[in-house]
């Protein structure tokens, strides 16, 4: 491992491989830069050097970082908009265009298949100015999610294209249904779950109507159909249901585990993810939970955690090598900035459990 002085490492530079203050403590990830006030707080400390394999890199890196994230949230917040459209009365009176959605999925493919985990950190932490309606916030997560399972999944950019769309239209046939059904603020009674169930058919008709391809419209007719025949409306099971439904299925679930409704709160994602892996009942596909692990890892990104040495932090990167021992940023360091641990079980900095964003905020450092 090379060693570095720190008073040599110019502002903003970053590494090509994680910044160590010692053989614990990751200060710096590769896309984050070396800024003077790490620097100051490094020489306070009297830590002369720091260390990495890797190298620093120029000004140009951090700027096209920048680019990055820029290109995604601009992405994002045009992709909120136009999906809203399609969830209006007034838009479904017009014509849905398969060529037209299949350009905004290439634009979506296009940036997850460039760096899927910062369009999932701008997804985590951007908050539009208008509260978005339940459809068109479960429709954006969902979509993404089942493009970045496609992905891991290697599927051809065609199949993308209609995965793609159909996961953008799923609940379409919601829209269907009376108001108080389709945005309901409280529980659903009986009657309401009835109603609800029709659906995928409501979706699948339309799409139909509307000469959509046959796979996108058994994709969304499929979404709740379960491996052991436990789902509507038509009770498939295994091999009976399409991949793109199964991928769906997935994605359209976790994302209601991880969302407030009226009648539940919403899971963290660890715990969500947790419901997957254990797939008690077999309800989904193991390929796809597979790759939902794979896109998510089992701790996200963006979860609070507690670490075996009492410390609280934040998971900002995954590990690829083993998705058990992520990135961790450090909090309740008083004047060392952003401080990163690399957590190992060797190292004694393991993961000793998930906290609520509630508990995170007020246990004690």
């Amino acid at each position: 491992m090379n060693s570095y002085d720190v008073v040599q490492i110019q502002e903003g530079s970053l590494f090509s491989g994680p910044l160590y203050l010692d053989e614990h403590f990751i200060l710096a990830t590769p896309e984050i830069p070396f800024s003077k006030e790490l620097a100051a707080a490094l020489l306070d400390w009297r830590f002369q050097e720091v260390y990495s394999e890797g190298t620093p890199r120029l000004e140009k890196v951090l700027i096209s970082d920048k680019d990055k994230l820029k290109r995604a949230l601009e992405f994002y917040e045009a992709f909120q908009k136009y999906v809203t459209t399609l969830f209006t009365p007034g838009m479904l009176k017009n014509d849905l265009s398969f060529t037209a959605l299949a350009q905004k999925i290439q634009e979506a493919c296009a940036i997850i298949q460039l760096d899927s985990h910062t369009f999932f950190r701008v997804s985590l932490v951007y908050k539009p100015e208008v509260d978005l309606n339940y459809q068109v916030a479960h429709a954006i997560t969902s979509t993404i999610l089942s493009l970045s399972i496609g992905v891991s999944l290697k599927l051809p950019n065609e199949q993308l294209e209609e995965l793609g769309v159909a996961a953008l239209l799923h609940e379409i046939g919601m829209t269907k249904l009376p108001s108080k059904v389709n945005l309901h603020k409280r529980e659903l009674n009986l009657e309401d779950r009835k109603a609800i169930i029709t659906h995928p058919i409501l979706s699948y008709n339309l799409l139909s109507s509307l000469t959509f391809p046959p796979a996108v419209c058994n994709a969304v007719l499929q979404h709740h159909e379960r491996e052991n025949g436990n789902g509507y409306p038509q009770k498939l099971t295994g091999n009976q249901i399409g991949l793109y439904a199964k991928i769906i299925g997935v994605s359209c679930s976790y994302e209601a585990m991880i969302s407030n409704r009226p009648h539940k709160k919403a899971k963290d994602m660890h715990s969500a993810l947790l419901y997957f892996l254990k797939n008690e009942g077999k309800q989904y596909d193991d390929t796809v939970v597979r790759a939902l692990v794979n896109v998510l890892s089992p701790y996200p990104i963006g979860l609070y955690v507690l670490l075996s040495n009492g410390q609280k932090g934040q998971v900002v990167e995954v590990n690829p090598k083993n998705f058990r021992f992520p990135i961790v940023q450090l909090t309740g360091i008083p004047r060392a900035g952003k401080v990163y641990v690399q957590t190992s079980q060797e190292q004694g900095m393991a993961i000793v459990r998930t906290m609520t964003k509630e508990e995170f905020d007020t246990a004690g450092s």
